[in-house]
């Protein structure tokens, strides 16, 4: 059975940092790209950051451009986000999605496995 499970949300206060990580198992990640996602209360899930198999190419959501960093470790079957510079519109709570294609992508609707959420929220 694939998992994805995610952790390190919290709440912060706005400029403060967090590093959220998402485990997965059942089956291995690595051919494949990574992402995160967002969903605010009332609004619909958006797209945060996704990275390639390699690691080697990223692309994020101009809302968190030069703030977040998408990052992964293969061999532990694990991709992080660094956020730094958290702003209260940050607060949501924030999925990771797997199996996309190699090169990863900003459309959900490319991801086949998705992670239960973890909350994000940062005060003002």
């Amino acid at each position: 059975q694939v998992q994805l499970v995610e952790s390190g949300g919290g709440l912060v206060q706005a400029g403060g940092s967090l590093r959220l990580s998402c485990a997965a198992s059942g089956r291995p990640f690595s051919m494949y790209g990574m992402g995160w996602f967002r969903q605010a209360p009332g609004k619909e899930r958006e797209f945060v950051a996704t990275i390639n198999w390699s690691g080697g190419t990223t692309y994020y959501a101009d809302s968190v451009k030069g703030r977040f960093t998408i990052s992964r470790n293969s061999a532990e079957n694990t991709v992080y986000l660094q956020m730094n510079s958290l702003k209260p519109e940050d607060t949501a709570v924030y999925y990771c999605a797997g199996g996309a294609n190699s090169y990863g992508s900003s459309r959900s609707t490319d991801y086949n496995y998705w992670g239960q959420g973890t909350q994000v929220t940062v005060s003002s």
